[in-house]
This record gives C-alpha cells, sequence and structure tokens, in this order.
C-alpha cells in the first residue's frame, strides 16, 4: 500500500537533547577510520580553531537517524519498516559538531513518493543545540521494497 501524500511537510517534535562526549566521538573516529587529531586530541582542535575536540562529519547520522524513527514509527504514516532500507543521506553544516553540544533534531517530512511498487521517504532533520543554534540538516531517504510477488 502506498504512502499518504498527506504526510508531506509533517513535522515531529524535537527530540531530547543528545549530550555529544569526546569519548563518543573518539570512538566514532576510530570505527571510521577517520585519525584526524582534532577528532580526538583537544589541543589540535584548539590550535585549529575549535573549543573542543569535532565530530567527524557523520556523526550526527546517529541521532538524526534515531529522530527519524518517530516518523517510522507513526501508526498512521503505514510505513513497514521491516522492507525498508536506506537509500540516501546527505548533511549541510552550519558549524562542527563539538564536545558538550546538548543537540535535538526535529524531523520533517519532505517526500513521500513511490516508484517502480517501492514508497520513498525523503526526511530532514533539522539539528540545533541548546541556545537553539542551528549546526546542521541532514537529509534521510528510506525506501519501503515493495513486497515481492508470489
Amino acid at each position: 500500500m502506498a504512502l499518504d501524500q498527506t504526510f508531506v511537510g509533517r513535522t515531529y517534535p524535537p527530540t531530547e537533547p543528545y549530550e555529544v562526549g569526546r569519548e563518543k566521538i573518539r570512538e566514532f573516529a576510530v570505527a571510521v577510520g577517520d585519525e584526524n587529531p582534532v577528532y580526538t586530541d583537544p589541543e589540535a582542535a584548539k590550535a585549529f580553531g575549535h573549543q573542543d575536540v569535532i565530530a567527524p562529519p557523520t556523526f550526527v547520522f546517529a541521532i538524526t537517524f534515531a529522530a527519524a524513527g518517530q516518523v517510522v514509527q507513526d501508526p498512521q504514516l503505514g510505513l513497514d519498516y521491516s522492507r525498508v532500507v536506506h537509500g540516501d543521506q546527505k548533511f549541510a553544516y552550519v558549524r562542527p559538531v563539538r564536545a558538550g553540544d546538548r543537540l535535538t533534531v526535529t524531523s520533517t517530512i519532505e517526500a513521500v513518493k513511490s516508484l517502480a511498487g517501492n514508497d520513498i521517504i525523503d526526511i530532514r532533520g533539522e539539528v540545533h543545540d541548546e541556545s537553539g543554534e542551528h549546526v546542521v540538516t541532514a537529509w534521510t531517504k528510506l525506501v519501503s521494497r515493495a513486497p515481492e510477488e508470489a
């Protein structure tokens, strides 16, 4: 069953704040194999003009994808998550994510379409710090695969 087009533009409440820790940043940098010292060494980060260590660009995926869970789990939308694959991801930064940031994400459905029996949903996640400063926008494309015919 195709997803409801009237959901385009629907915005979900902001998430609870996520506190970005140095250790989480370090673990993520190690996991993705990025040895840039601005991700692990506060002094190296300061030498590059940052207040503290900063996160690799894809770090926010974890919190924006979790926030997109509000959309995915919306029973009125009717998305069958067992058929969902991640289609695309992109980010537009205003400033880097820093250790000590407390970030919230507000998710909005930007597009819903059907293509070859697959449902495609585009979700925009606006990430702000606790002072309300816009940090980054993340776009997530999810594809709900069409059921296989018998």
